[in-house]
């Protein structure tokens, strides 16, 4: 299995970027079972998408989970892009993250490793904040994402970034700034004038539901949330919307968790190993 991390100049961000990406290679299981020919000219891998959470970065599966493993054992090719804090969206006063992540990403990631550009072949997950991506990009692509994993997080209704940005600005009435606290970008930073929030691209709620009255093809979801988790009540909101809507979606509570590593080490290994449609071989080139 081949971890790499490469930078390069993102046309899209005006910034060097980096990104980590798993491929797989030959393993000591193909050495087992006596496989020796693992690289045929023109093979390709399936691809999973992976969003880190808020203040983290493009290491951070493969730092603090086994993610590496789980893909050497699937031959399933990882795309970990550094996202910043911008929940992935073309931010109002920031980065072009959505446009990133979904075109320029892919793009690039296609031109220079074996991954397939089919959409039953490419799948999108993430953690909290990586969440929120991963419902984004799956309900706004849905031509490019045949499924999405959601883990202890998911897209905010606009009702729900509505009260946070109001929540935001009642903090910062009259109080001193907070001397150890991570700065995360205020919701209007994220989404711009929130008065013009309904119905613009940024409202992932409605696309989903237009996605269904067009008769797209749709994604399938799966949802995981610790009972422990304060992102509890948002992730049960999107499933049980999505749900009510006509998308195939799995939904497990699970009991004991918060927001924590270990959780997601478990179930993303449970994605990989259960819930995404992995053919668990390269795509050779006469199929």
């Amino acid at each position: 299995m081949a971890v790499i991390k490469f930078n390069f100049l993102s046309q899209v961000l005006g910034l060097q970027q980096n990104v980590t990406i798993i491929i797989p290679t030959f393993s000591f299981a193909d050495l087992m079972s006596g496989r020796d020919e693992v690289y045929v000219p023109g093979m390709k891998f399936q691809t999973l998408y992976l969003l880190h959470g808020g203040a983290g970065d493009d290491s951070d599966w493969v730092n603090f989970t086994s993610v590496v493993r789980y893909a050497d054992a699937n031959k399933l090719a990882v795309v970990m892009p550094a996202g910043n804090n911008s929940f992935y969206t073309d931010m109002a006063h920031g980065g072009a993250y959505f446009t990133y992540v979904s075109e320029e990403i892919p793009k690039v990631c296609r031109t220079i490793f074996p991954l397939s550009d089919k959409r039953e072949d490419n799948f999108v997950a993430g953690l909290s904040m990586g969440a929120y991506g991963a419902m984004s990009l799956a309900i706004k692509r849905p031509d490019m994402f045949s499924a999405a994993v959601c883990l202890s997080g998911a897209a905010f209704p606009v009702e729900d970034i509505i009260a946070r940005a109001s929540q935001e600005a009642s903090a910062e009435e009259g109080q001193p700034k907070p001397k150890r606290r991570i700065p995360m970008p205020k919701m209007s930073d994220i989404f711009g004038d929130l008065s013009k929030l309904p119905g613009s691209e940024n409202d992932i709620y409605y696309i989903a539901k237009k996605n269904v009255d067009e008769g797209k093809q749709l994604p399938k979801f799966f949802f995981a949330c610790g009972d422990k988790d304060f992102a509890l009540e948002g992730v049960r909101k999107a499933k049980s919307y999505l749900s009510d809507l006509g998308y195939d979606v799995f939904y497990e509570e699970v009991p004991g968790y918060g927001h924590e590593w270990d959780f997601w080490d478990l179930y993303i290994r449970k994605a990989i190993y259960e819930w995404l449609p992995i053919r668990r071989s390269p795509i050779y080139p006469e199929e």
